[in-house]
């Protein structure tokens, strides 16, 4: 099982960093938050995901063969081929680990966590095979309470996935709705009874805190707020648009291609430049724009420096063109320019840095 696993978590891995950049389109995206909630709503049993019966049975009848052969490669065989059959027991979980993978690009990870799965799967197996299952709890209402835990969870990577394209006041909106809807769920709104268990109390506790939460997102939604961590906070946040991108007192000019960046470089001679790679669909890139960018340290840093944004959310072919002029993968960047023009070689910024990082990197700039 973990061999079977390993593998499929490697070519998903691989094939997803080639497709990376071209699954943040919109439609893609939406694809993939589809197919968590269409995995999600199978969870909840509404219907069931699994091989037809008939592969399931020459899966079956080519493992007991397998087995008959006895010796430790005929058991390994065997469980080879069990994979294929108790994998629609954990297809959603299963297939949605293969999204997240593929989305990734990193086929390090991809094997490692379905490796790490498949012993999740693999382990309790030989606890029931050395057990004779004595110890196991048995069947009942408690494996769909875990297969509902594992809905409302895909349910959560479906809203943070559509949270890339969608603005940020609608994702929470989507995810106070989910909270409320959980917390009804777990009692929230219904009496304990005369003689609660304690269970019972505790769940009910969880969901009135879900309950508060979500109430305090949908007012912070219907008021603005961007943030759900700081759903109260009502600033006046200007998202990066085609002509200008505000945040507090930074403002960037937008760009698409490597000759609009020529231009302002020209320019701007005489002023050190530093040139920030975006997109809408970069969760890092938007958390540069709410925690680094926003703080006033930063803002303070970055007065004598002329703010240039290459917005690479199209991924068109200039856009392209830009990001391979300096050997970039994708966004969030930041890359620096002296004030002659001249690329400041190794000075650059890759992924998300707190505002101590950031000032750390400036100041040394600085003393160059």
């Amino acid at each position: 099982m973990s061999v079977a696993y390993t593998i499929a978590g490697v070519l998903a891995g691989l094939f997803g960093g080639n497709l990376q950049i071209a699954m943040q389109n919109p439609w893609v995206i939406s694809t993939f938050a589809l197919l968590f909630v269409g995995l999600a709503i199978s969870m909840f049993g509404f219907f069931k995901i699994g091989l037809p019966s008939s592969w399931q049975t020459k899966l079956t009848k080519s493992s007991e063969e397998a087995s008959s052969k006895g010796g430790f490669i005929g058991v390994a065989i065997m469980g080879f081929l069990s994979t294929l059959i108790v994998g629609p027991c954990v297809a959603p979980p299963l297939a949605g680990a293969l999204v997240y993978i593929g989305q990734s690009g990193n086929a390090l990870l991809g094997g490692s966590a379905l490796f790490v799965l498949s012993l999740g799967m693999g382990v309790p197996l030989l606890l029931i095979g050395t057990g004779a299952g004595k110890y196991m709890p048995r069947p009942g209402g408690w494996m769909d309470t875990v297969s509902h835990i594992f809905g409302v969870v895909m349910l959560a990577i479906a809203i943070w996935m559509l949270s890339r394209i969608l603005p940020p006041t609608i994702s929470i909106l989507l995810l106070s709705a989910l909270l409320i809807v959980v917390s009804i769920y777990l009692g929230a709104l219904e009496p304990l009874g005369t003689h609660p268990k304690g269970i019972q109390t505790f769940l009910k506790g969880i969901g009135v805190i879900l309950l508060a939460y979500g109430l305090i997102l949908f007012y912070g939604g219907l008021k603005g707020s961007g943030n759900p961590l700081a759903p109260l906070t009502f600033a006046n946040e200007v998202q990066p648009s085609s002509t200008s991108a505000q945040n507090t007192d930074m403002t960037f000019k937008i760009i698409h291609s490597s000759k609009e960046l020529d231009a302002l470089i020209a320019q701007n001679k005489g002023k050190k430049i530093m040139l920030d790679f975006y997109a809408d669909w970069c969760t890092s890139c938007k958390e540069l724009d709410h925690v680094t960018f926003k703080d006033p340290s930063v803002i303070q840093s970055l007065k004598k420096y002329v703010l240039i944004r290459a917005d690479v959310t199209a991924n068109s072919a200039a856009e392209q063109l830009l990001t391979k002029r300096f050997n970039l993968f994708g966004p969030p960047a930041m890359i620096f320019f002296d004030e002659s023009g001249t690329l400041l070689k190794g000075a650059d910024l890759v992924g998300f840095k707190d505002a101590k990082t950031f000032l750390t990197h400036i100041q040394t700039l600085e003393t160059k």
